[in-house]
């Protein structure tokens, strides 16, 4: 396939996207102002991130620190107003170059990671969002704070460490019904007065619009099945 139509495929592929989000909030009586779109890039070279920068994308997402650390940084100079959001789990040890990186760090689950991303923040005086990664489904297999720690984690995070929560991420349980873990994760959401919520994927994003998603996280229905 050559770069050009690679490209066209890419552009028909989320403007499909962008009309079933367009879709979803109609049904769901919402504004599609109110949805955010987040291209997650994981995997893809820069190459592939400009047509969709071209077309007026500006918020996508990365799983890893180190990936996008190679490929962001030349594209942030030729678009500066974009918005770059880690997706995948943080290493404390990565918490300098994510902090320095990143416009918005949506994988915080842990208080030991908590505590390292507050004392980056204040040595760096730089404050990305935060979202609390919530393992809603419970699975031991993935990670994010358990259901029912999160309440008193979320107050933990905004009260004696002062980070800049500012909404919820999770990934519900692989082939089941979305919408009970959304519900679930609105309900949250609202209880801590959190605007922004972080669900939904390539595969179950208009159930999460349904449910009042406010960023749904697609990569393979616009850029193709991963590499890697």
């Amino acid at each position: 396939m050559s770069d050009s139509t690679q490209d066209s495929e890419t552009i028909a592929n989320w403007r499909a996207v962008r009309a079933g989000i367009d879709r979803a909030c109609a049904a769901a009586g919402r504004d599609p102002g109110q949805v955010a779109l987040l291209a997650v890039g994981k995997t893809y070279p820069a190459e592939r991130m400009l047509p969709l920068l071209g077309a007026g994308q500006r918020a996508f997402g990365e799983n890893r620190v180190q990936e996008a650390q190679a490929k962001w940084p030349a594209l942030r100079t030729a678009f500066p107003d974009l918005r770059l959001h880690l997706i995948g789990p943080l290493q404390t040890n990565k918490v300098r170059d994510a902090v320095a990186l990143f416009d918005a760090i949506e994988t915080l689950d842990r208080p030991r990671l908590a505590e390292a991303l507050a004392a980056e923040m204040a040595r760096a005086g730089k404050r990305p969002d935060c979202y609390i990664e919530v393992n809603i489904g419970a699975e031991p297999q993935k990670a994010g704070v358990a259901p029912e720690a999160a309440d008193a984690f979320i107050e933990d995070c905004r009260t004696r460490l002062a980070l800049p929560v500012v909404g919820l991420m999770c990934i519900p349980p692989d082939g089941r019904d979305p919408e009970p873990w959304f519900r679930q994760m609105e309900t949250l959401s609202a209880r801590h007065g959190l605007a922004t919520l972080s669900m939904g994927m390539s595969g179950d994003y208009e159930a999460a619009i349904a449910a009042g998603a406010t960023e749904v996280r697609v990569g393979s229905a616009i850029f193709g099945a991963r590499r890697g």
